[in-house]
């Protein structure tokens, strides 16, 4: 049977642009890990490594016109958007290279022989060393930033890690572009090319996490679509760590001073923020708890305002735009809810924003759990509640997230309750402030309780390296045997413990 084909398609249209590629059969992804493995070593010097995502970065700032323009005409984001987005990638990879040359993230311990110590204590070395193969899923929503060229590819990189990519079928042109220029940057850094390999194909993916030389693996999507790889994963007769984004609702919590204060401000806020790149950001506020009352109403009328005046948005994908009308349709239909600016359909390729307002009181019913599952494209649900008891009881009964959001006023008497209330729901806890963005920094954390994630890592930030890495221990071992990190004198120069 012939490989199926795989188009780039136009979101704006729903129509095919071109062939990019074929689907990969189970026979390309053995062979395409295979060489990926067997350039593992290649990557061993911390100073290739790090050259190599230098290089990498400047071959893709050169092509950004190419890049830019490829992920547009595949995704419909804009090249406002994308321009930003590629200058994360590509700074991405640029920190990854001062981590790499850091050496800090090989987490060096040293305990010295104590014979005196009970029980006796023999010269004990530890650091962490590379897992092997790593598997990354692209995402949909970002072409760039969480695909190809991305923060897991990245980091497993500078981990020292070959990467085999499952492209997403939503961008397949801009994967080639990319995964060419990587390939390109490896081989101008002294590396063999299949550190970075690329394939296309549902079923090339389910194959790539079973493959026995696949050493752990990264994912950004659907619950359903992750949660199937991170059984997949488990199952397997060697189980790998599977680090998936899933899904996330990103709870809003505006307290009665808060919203007493600045009312207007925060609708016009959430409104900006919930629309942001079509409200296809894994962190876009899906549910907002706001008092009854009369700052409750003004807040809600100030949303409504600013989402009137936001034109009509395309989605990454026609499938998503059917998902996302036909989300918006039967939540809107539950009794009690009410659309203050109706979200649904535009057009046959465009959709319109809104948002959907029920008293909070009705999210215990159980028809009306489908407020509190995510839906994605810029809908967003506010609910009202009418007491501090009632907002407990919204909170207690959320899934894990990868944000959560409390806006407070002056000296407000419940902020420091709800901050602990919310801190268990989230990986990263926002006060006074708006989720979408998600800053690339050594302090960040992109990642939540499940659903939002399947570990406890990140997915953004410096310690995203540490998905790819696992600790090994020399006990007693002579000195010229150990790695130059863990060697008396410390030759690397590495921080150690």
């Amino acid at each position: 049977m012939a490989a199926e084909p795989v188009w780039s398609v136009d979101p704006r249209t729903g129509k095919p642009r071109e062939r990019v590629a074929v689907e990969a059969t189970a026979e390309d992804v053995d062979r395409s890990v295979r060489a990926a493995h067997a350039v593992r070593e290649s990557l061993a010097d911390r100073t290739v490594r790090a050259a190599f995502l230098r290089t990498a970065a400047d071959v893709l700032d050169g092509a950004a016109d190419r890049i830019v323009a490829a992920a547009d005409a595949e995704t419909a984001l804009g090249t406002v958007r994308l321009t930003g987005e590629l200058a994360r990638t590509i700074a991405q990879l640029r920190a990854f290279a001062e981590v790499v040359e850091d050496g800090s993230y090989l987490d060096v311990r040293i305990d010295l022989p104590d014979p005196g110590a009970t029980p006796p204590r023999p010269d004990l070395r530890r650091w962490k060393i590379p897992l092997g193969v790593v598997a990354v899923y692209a995402a949909s929503n970002f072409p760039l930033a969480f695909s190809v060229p991305g923060g897991d590819t990245a980091s497993a990189l500078a981990a020292g890690c070959p990467v085999v990519v499952k492209a997403h079928p939503d961008h397949p042109a801009t994967s080639e572009l990319c995964a060419a220029l990587l390939r390109r940057a490896a081989a101008d850094s002294g590396l063999p090319e299949d550190v970075v390999v690329l394939l296309h194909g549902f079923d090339a993916g389910v194959e790539l996490v079973r493959h026995p030389l696949v050493a752990a693996a990264g994912f950004t999507g659907s619950v359903r679509g992750g949660r199937a790889l991170f059984d997949a994963a488990s199952a397997r007769p060697v189980p790998i760590p599977f680090h998936g984004e899933l899904g996330s609702l990103n709870p809003v919590v505006l307290t009665t001073a808060a919203t007493g204060e600045r009312a207007e401000e925060l609708g016009a806020g959430l409104a900006a923020s919930m629309t942001l790149g079509a409200g296809q950001f894994c962190t876009k506020p899906g549910l907002v708890l706001a008092p009854s009352g009369e700052a409750g109403d003004r807040f809600l009328d100030a949303l409504a305002a600013a989402l009137a005046a936001t034109g009509p948005a395309v989605l990454l994908d026609h499938r998503m735009r059917e998902a996302f009308v036909t989300g918006v349709a039967g939540r809107a239909a539950l009794s009690g809810v009410k659309t203050p600016v109706a979200p649904g359909a535009a057009d046959a390729h465009t959709v319109t924003a809104g948002v959907l307002a029920v008293d909070a009181a009705r999210l215990a019913e159980d028809g009306h759990r489908l407020l509190l599952e995510e839906c994605f494209g810029p809908v967003t649900v506010v609910a009202r509640y009418a007491s501090r008891t009632e907002l407990a009881e919204v909170l207690s009964r959320l899934p894990g997230n990868l944000t959560a959001t409390l806006h407070i006023g002056r000296d407000d008497p419940e902020a420091a309750g709800l901050l602990a209330e919310l801190t268990p729901l989230a990986g990263r806890v926002l006060v006074d402030g708006w989720p979408t963005g998600v800053a690339v920094a050594a302090a960040q954390h992109h990642g939540g309780p499940y659903p939002a994630t399947t570990s406890t890592s990140t997915s953004v930030g410096a310690t995203a390296i540490e998905r790819w890495l696992r600790p090994v221990a020399y006990q007693s071992t002579p000195d010229h045997l150990l790695p130059p990190e863990l060697r008396d004198g410390n030759p690397r120069g590495v921080r150690r413990h």
